[in-house]
């Protein structure tokens, strides 16, 4: 299949294809495809990507997997052989897919501000509304999907810088504050965190909206003015360059205009990943980040990366995934970001994820039959 406005192609393929297929034990997807089908049935279906894929393609495989204990991983991988048909996605410039990582940071924070605690998270204001073609103004990129309604004049909501600055002070917004804003940015990065109140409860934060400017990489900006190298960058240097360059963190995290607002989210289940995209909870190491507009959530994919090998004990990365969220940054038809799960030790292995790798969809073979 060719999309022109995206070019890529979906190539039949076969699991032998899949390097790693036959080591890999997704027996964890099992929970999730309840999750996304209870959704898709109960609350309403996934909206259909530019690859053709519809939440109702899906639907006799989330069926089937209703219930589903498979007894071994060579039962859970024959679950999909029979089900399932792999295509390869083939960027229309021939290069390969890169896959990054994001996770759940547990973030130190006070109810009440005070001259620690002096950084807040933002609930959605309501004076940000959701645009589409029917209201978007003409002065605005289509990518601009939320602005600023105002005396009935629709416009850009403030930037980063901007609100950072004091646009949404006094409105009673804050969910709670936090000790850095280079803490706080990295939180917006990652869409989500758990929170540590001081007195041992636990809080959870998740996406609600965001102000809808592009999200600008302040790690390319960092690479450009060559005081990070290209080879080496990651979250870690991203952040020990922030801290060790106080003056300069305004300047430099105001680049990248994109704004966050949060919700509170359920927290009663620890042991359950954070609340993303697709409305169902994320599993560690099985969570895939995809471009929303080119996939549609729900779906399987195989990433394979032999250069990734930190993720899976100096072995090439393998594993069958599911596309429950997405993100700013992650755009293109084979471009995904892998949820490594929450806490400290999860960021450590998401911040060193910069890698080729090679994507494939497993697509439920009555739908297959389109594409092949």
């Amino acid at each position: 299949m060719t999309t022109p406005s995206q070019d890529f192609r979906l190539e039949p393929a076969t699991f032998a294809d899949l390097k790693g297929w036959k080591d890999d034990d997704p027996s964890g997807l099992f929970r999730a495809m309840e999750d996304c089908r209870a959704h898709i049935r109960d609350v309403k279906p996934y909206r259909t990507g530019a690859a053709g894929l519809t939440a109702n393609d899906l639907l006799a495989l989330l069926d089937e997997a209703k219930g589903y204990e498979p007894r071994d991983a060579a039962e859970a991988r024959a679950f999909f052989e029979e089900r399932c048909q792999p295509f390869f996605i083939r960027r229309g410039d021939g290069a390969r897919g890169f896959v990054t990582a994001f996770y759940e940071p547990e973030i130190a924070v006070s109810a009440t501000p005070d001259e620690t605690y002096r950084y807040p998270f933002y609930r959605r204001p309501d004076d940000l509304i959701d645009l589409d073609d029917t209201n978007r103004p003409t002065d605005l990129d289509p990518s601009y999907m939320f602005g600023r309604l105002k005396d009935g004049i629709i416009s850009a909501y403030p930037d980063r810088g901007e609100i950072d600055r004091g646009y949404l002070k006094g409105r009673g917004l804050e969910i709670a504050w936090a000790k850095s804003e280079v803490d706080v940015f990295f939180v917006h990065v990652q869409g989500a965190a758990r929170l540590l109140y001081p007195d041992g409860r636990m809080g959870r934060i998740t996406y609600a909206a965001k102000a809808g400017h592009p999200f600008s990489a302040v790690g390319r900006l960092l690479i450009e003015r060559g005081v990070l190298d290209r080879t080496t960058i990651s979250m870690q240097t991203i952040r020990d360059w922030l801290y060790a360059h106080p003056q300069e963190v305004d300047e430099v995290l105001w680049h990248n205009r994109s704004y966050i607002f949060f919700r509170e989210a359920d927290v009663s289940d620890a042991s359950l990943g954070p609340i993303a995209a697709a409305k169902v909870p994320l599993v560690a190491g099985r969570s895939l980040a995809v471009d929303r507009l080119i996939h549609t959530f729900g779906f399987p994919f195989f990433i394979q990366s032999e250069s990734l090998t930190h993720l899976d004990g100096g072995k090439p990365f393998g594993r069958l995934m599911l596309a429950l969220d997405t993100g700013s940054a992650i755009v293109g038809p084979a471009r995904g970001d892998i949820f490594t799960g929450s806490g400290y030790d999860a960021g450590e292995l998401a911040g060193t994820v910069r890698n080729d790798a090679d994507f494939y969809i497993l697509v439920p073979k009555a739908a297959a039959q389109r594409f092949g």
